[in-house]
């Protein structure tokens, strides 16, 4: 056995077998991060197989391939140039900078996941840039991260180290030019291949994960490097059609017309209160008691809520979009942060102003915070409300932005301000990682088994707030709020970590004049479905453009999310799960389970009307995204 692989290292030379083992060598970092990954997120991944491990190498390889092309390029080349010290410097360069890349972001993302259940993508970067969120969450990151932080140190030093030695054993390449040709000709093609994703019509993409694996696992086969650079650098979406257009608009048509109801009289102001991260699972209402949230608690039982409310996404900068104009992020970037940013929308504000409403943005971020004031604007608010008119930095959580327990009532006080009738958004922050507690309330706050626990108590103490205020205030008694998580947070049970749990939220309408009912609806009830049934309440006669329909009209009461390639389709008492063109599962919602039941192959039915309604979803989605339509005419 030796003598055979003697063999093969004197018939391949210096420079091949140096790039070789440097490939394979960032193979090995690759797959550090990944085991470390699935180690921290265990709970998250179920059913992991040894061809899911074999699967996240052959990513790794691609990624690899792609990345180090330039490298690979400079290291074949039949040229005796390798004992210049420039050349090794460049070759230093293009090898050590995109493998840390990868890696830097593989570490990242075992932090960032438990907040949004995916692998990061290029979106990150217009996130972070956004504001002032980089300082500001730079050092809660190293604070709660440093670990993470030295074992980037470390591979980083090992990755120096070998790739030095590495640049040694070249010096001593002294093969023929037509030798060196001949293996440039032969290896450069493999690894162009490799970076493809094989012999393919068309090079691998995100959405590919799930032809090797399950769709919950697509996070354990990918790695970040390749879902940044591939949503970075590819299309955001692309159209498909399944259905003659005609067809289409048959099965899902997002021109709607209201349909006012008259419950409440005249043109009631409306106020949205978007609750950072309260999620099901904190919430007493819908976990059966264990409850972070005492007054929503209360509240939702003077409401009219939904037993099954999903939220559309898993990030802050696809929930705004999603409430407020009812378009969703059914792609790898949030519609504030893709090419389709400045399709031209008429969202929720727009549609109220022609009725007569003035309109305005309450957040308390600092002020360009993941693009909100921006996108507010093109939607149809006159004012965006942020940390920097507040004007009071005596109150700032020195990350995000202006704490609730402040942020909150002055709000209510602004609105009085507000010409009536108004429509109002109101978006906490305080419940959102690192989960700060000022002080003074840190021993008055719940403990629980997780940080963000006291965190949503305390945004639940200052929602009290908001309407203690609010009560106080002269538009309160003609006012509809509505109650609605943005997402749900970052979570280590394994039940909530379920694609039929990971979603579910409080939504909520509450009129203080007692007009609305107040019960428990038992039906699927999404964000997107916010938007026009409010023009309803409101009792607004018009046509407007929404992926959402009124819980007033004829629809199927439905949600649907999208994430790495995979559609989660909820009708009923199931949840579809979609990929790759076709239905994969069929889930029970109606039990809180770590293991939901999959009825795919009792009720073929069912499975067949779900995946033809959400085809005409998917198919209207990109249509009308790439082709500007999404106004009524």
């Amino acid at each position: 056995m030796r003598q055979m692989i003697s063999k093969i290292k004197n018939k391949v030379p210096a420079h091949v077998g140096s790039l070789l083992g440097a490939f394979a060598f960032a193979l090995l970092l690759l797959t550090l991060t990944r085991i470390l990954f699935f180690v921290v997120h265990s709970e998250v991944f179920s059913n992991v197989r040894f061809t899911d491990w074999l699967a996240g190498v052959w990513f790794d390889s691609a990624t690899l391939s792609l990345v180090l092309l330039p490298y690979i390029i400079v290291t074949l080349l039949p040229v005796h140039y390798h004992h210049f010290r420039l050349i090794k410097t460049v070759k230093v360069i293009l090898y050590v900078v995109p493998v840390l890349f990868i890696v830097a972001f593989n570490l990242l993302d075992i932090g960032y996941f438990a907040f949004t259940h995916k692998r990061s993508t290029a979106d990150l970067f217009a996130i972070v840039s956004a504001g002032n969120d980089v300082g500001q969450l730079l050092g809660s990151f190293i604070r709660d991260f440093w670990w993470l932080i030295l074992i980037f140190i470390g591979l980083a030093i090992l990755l120096i180290r070998y790739l030095r030695k590495r640049l040694k054993t070249e010096n001593t390449d002294r093969i023929s030019f037509t030798r060196k040709a001949i293996w440039f000709v032969a290896l450069l093609p493999v690894f162009i291949i490799i970076g493809r994703g094989g012999l393919v019509l068309k090079p691998i993409n995100i959405i590919d994960a799930t032809l090797y694996t399950e769709p919950q696992n697509t996070a354990l086969v990918l790695n970040s490097g390749f879902t940044i650079l591939k949503s970075y650098s590819g299309d955001d979406l692309k159209e498909v059609k399944f259905y003659s257009e005609k067809e289409c608009r048959k099965i899902f048509n997002p021109l709607r017309v209201s349909k006012p109801q008259h419950l409440l009289p005249g043109k009631p102001n409306v106020v949205i209160i978007m609750l950072e991260s309260f999620g099901n699972e904190w919430v007493g209402s819908f976990n059966g008691g264990n409850s972070y949230t005492p007054f929503l608690d209360s509240l939702l039982k003077e409401s009219w809520y939904f037993e099954y409310g999903f939220s559309n996404g898993k990030k802050s900068i696809e929930a705004v979009p999603t409430i407020v104009a009812s378009v969703p992020a059914l792609m790898d970037n949030p519609l504030i942060s893709s090419s389709f940013s400045n399709n031209k929308i008429e969202g929720l504000p727009a549609v109220l102003k022609k009725a007569g409403y003035s309109t305005a943005f309450y957040h308390g971020a600092t002020n360009g915070s993941m693009r909100f004031n921006s996108f507010t604007k093109q939607v149809g608010f006159d004012k965006y409300i942020g940390r920097f008119e507040y004007n009071n930095d005596a109150h700032f959580d020195k990350t995000w932005g202006i704490l609730d327990e402040y942020f909150n009532p002055w709000s209510a006080r602004q609105m009085s301000k507000q010409k009536q009738p108004f429509m109002a958004t109101l978006f906490t922050l305080s419940s959102h990682h690192p989960y700060y507690i000022p002080p003074k309330w840190r021993n008055k706050l719940r403990n629980g088994p997780d940080p963000i626990c006291k965190s949503l108590h305390y945004g639940d103490v200052s929602l009290k707030m908001f309407f203690e205020q609010a009560k106080r205030e002269p538009w309160y008694e003609n006012t509809v709020f509505v109650l609605v998580a943005d997402h749900t947070p970052a979570t280590k049970s394994e039940v909530y970590s379920q694609s039929t749990e990971m979603y579910r939220i409080p939504i909520a309408f509450y009129s203080p004049s007692g007009k609305l009912p107040k019960r428990r609806e038992n039906a699927v009830f999404q964000q997107m479905d916010i938007m026009p049934t409010v023009i309803d309440l409101a009792n607004v006669d018009t046509k407007y453009f929404s992926f959402g329909s009124s819980y007033f009209s004829n629809d199927p009461r439905e949600a649907i999310a999208y994430l790495e390639g995979t559609y989660y389709y909820t009708s009923g008492k199931h949840m579809l799960v979609y990929s790759n063109g076709k239905a994969i599962s069929l889930l029970d919602i109606t039990k809180r389970t770590a293991k939901p039941r999959d009825d795919f192959k009792r009720n073929k039915e069912e499975v067949e009307r779900m995946t033809r309604r959400l085809r005409a979803i998917i198919q209207s989605y990109s249509h009308t995204l790439m082709f500007n339509e999404m106004v009524a005419k």
